[in-house]
């Protein structure tokens, strides 16, 4: 591997480069990959086999029309073939849903999955971003996300669970709320890529509940829960009418004869499959627990197959990257190019004991200076700066909620006018954007950081005072939203939207929206030592217990296969 590997990623459109890049600039074998997020354990080594005997039949014909693999897939999951639509990975669905169902706005909390808010902004679409809040530990609070798109006036609303790249998780009936409480909006998107990596509860999918409802599309992934990314496939599930739609686009043969082979070939392999899900999960507890006890490094609770860490103060992710690319051969996913988040944090695939051992160890000579270069880490009094992950947030929610929106949408070419809700909103200084008193919630006075075990000190240097934290302006807080009955609260006022259908709890989030707070302007980088805006620490995100990971049980049986919501069904 070279050793100016920064030109690799930034000579590529993705956020890393293709492993056939990077094994091309090798001697031919690529890095340990802890940067694409796929199943380490499926197909088995025994599948592989049989898919090579089988290669030149598989490259040389067609593949089946999408039609005919679409109903074998659904015989496999129990689900009617009406309500499907598979695709060439999910970036065309979500390509689709963008052209044919979101008409001007969309909201998503970030960070996430970067398609979800660059497709629509492509395309002249307004883009309503909720910043996930560092200091909660990125857990996306419901009620709070609703008050927002009521204010803004959105229009669709996505949810990703769970999320891309923190893990954070939703328990199903929340989600069913939230779906019916939003049943006036034109699209209610669940996207549930990895749902079947967490063990938080038993049925955590709501494909079924999507089938019932006009508005509600849920999208599935094949290949990351496959271990199949170069193959290219997945499926949403909707209503008949919304399915269709999508269906009716999409080319006769979007799918290739290795998506055909890999869908004909699962009902034979689901217990192999049931297995590996379990070990990722037992994987997952076990690289969790290895990575907090690094110092400084803080680990996030998550239900993916992937956890989402902060690097000690001091540590610049680019370097962290490009250090352990070219002296250790592994590839991290660095998120300083997604929005909500900075080049503190990366995201770490989980993978087997033995490759974690050897994550841990590149990870502790590039951070605390076991290797010939030195640690990337400074020392708390030399006063490095780093741009703190809530920092990004305040600064890309100025530029792309609010008064910013409409620059950015004319850029994309779409011109395209924002609905009289959102025209004329009422800014904060620097020209933040208006946010709910719920979702702009006040923040405690920065927290000395729980001091580690006294380091040899250079020579005394003049250590930077703490830059304060502005206090926002006290306002009365709204109570907790429990997601109660429709009865328990009075009528909502008239809204310009469309009225929700009568059994949608629409009135626990269509109230009209508290007096808006003024977001403070971004003050510069967090100083060195103070967690950015009350931050967790591992000790302290370990401690929480809304995201904590349940105890590994009702797993599928050796004679079944895990269905869409991930419970065992008997094999077709």
């Amino acid at each position: 591997m070279p050793d100016n590997v920064t030109s690799l990623f930034r000579s590529t459109a993705a956020h890393s480069p293709s492993m056939a890049a990077l094994t091309r600039e090798s001697d031919g074998a690529g890095p340990v990959d802890f940067c694409i997020p796929c199943n380490p354990y499926f197909p088995t080594p025994a599948m592989f086999e049989e898919m090579a005997a089988r290669l030149r039949d598989i490259i040389t014909y067609y593949p089946s029309s999408a039609d005919t693999i679409t109903a074998e897939l659904c015989s496999l999951l129990q689900l009617p073939p009406q309500c499907v639509a598979m695709g060439n990975g999910s970036t065309e669905l979500i390509t689709w849903i963008d052209h044919l169902l979101v008409r001007e706005s969309l909201a998503v909390p970030v960070p996430t999955f970067g398609r979800w808010t660059d497709q629509p902004m492509e395309t002249g679409k307004r883009v309503d971003m909720f910043p996930l809040q560092e200091s909660s530990g990125f857990a996306l609070d419901l009620a709070q996300y609703a008050e927002f798109i009521r204010a803004r006036g959105t229009r669709v609303a996505v949810i990703c669970n769970p999320n891309n790249p923190d893990g954070g998780f939703l328990h199903k009936h929340a989600v069913v709320q939230f779906m019916d409480a939003m049943a006036d909006l034109d699209l209610v998107v669940i996207d549930e890529s990895f749902l079947e990596f967490a063990d938080a509860e038993n049925e955590p999918s709501v494909v079924h509940e999507a089938m019932l409802r006009p508005n509600v599309v849920v999208l599935r992934s094949l290949g990351k829960n496959f271990g199949l990314h170069g193959i290219r496939f997945g499926y949403l599930v909707a209503n008949p009418a919304l399915a269709g739609r999508v269906r009716s686009m999409l080319p006769k043969w979007n799918l290739n004869s290795f998506a055909e082979h890999v869908v004909f070939m699962l009902k034979e392999h689901g217990a192999e499959y049931a297995q590996s899900l379990h070990q990722v999960r037992r994987d997952r507890m076990d690289m969790s627990g290895q990575l907090s006890s690094l110092p400084g490094l803080t680990v996030y609770p998550s239900q993916g197959n992937f956890l989402f860490v902060r690097l000690p103060v001091g540590a610049e992710g680019t370097v962290v990257r490009d250090r352990l690319l070219t002296e250790h051969r592994i590839l991290v996913r660095e998120c300083g190019n997604k929005i909500g988040s900075s080049s503190r944090f990366l995201r770490l695939v989980v993978r087997p004991q033995v490759d974690v051992r050897r994550l841990v160890t590149g990870l502790e000579q590039v951070l605390y200076g076991t290797s010939r270069r030195g640690a990337a880490v400074s020392e708390q009094a030399t006063g490095t700066a780093y741009s703190s992950g809530t920092a990004a947030v305040d600064r890309l929610v100025s530029q792309t909620n609010g008064a910013g929106t409409r620059g950015l949408a004319q850029a994309a070419g779409a011109g395209m006018p924002l609905p009289a809700a959102a025209s004329a909103p009422a800014v904060g200084p620097g020209g933040g954007m208006p946010v709910p008193a719920a979702a702009g919630l006040p923040q405690p006075e920065p927290q000395p950081v729980p001091q580690e075990a006294p380091r040899p000190q250079p020579a005394p240097q003049p250590v930077p005072q703490p830059v304060p934290v502005p206090q926002p302006v006290p306002v009365p807080q709204p109570q907790p939203q429990q997601f109660p009955q429709p009865a328990a609260y009075p009528e909502p006022a008239p809204q310009p939207a469309p009225a929700a259908p009568p059994l949608a709890p629409a009135a626990a989030f269509a109230a009209p929206a508290p007096a808006p707070m003024q977001v403070p302007p971004a003050t510069g980088p967090t100083p060195p030592g103070v967690p950015a805006r009350g931050g967790l620490t591992a000790a302290q995100v370990r401690g929480t217990d809304g995201l904590s990971m349940a105890p590994a049980t009702g797993w599928p049986g050796a004679q079944s296969w895990p269905d869409a919501a991930g419970m065992g069904q008997a094999a077709g």
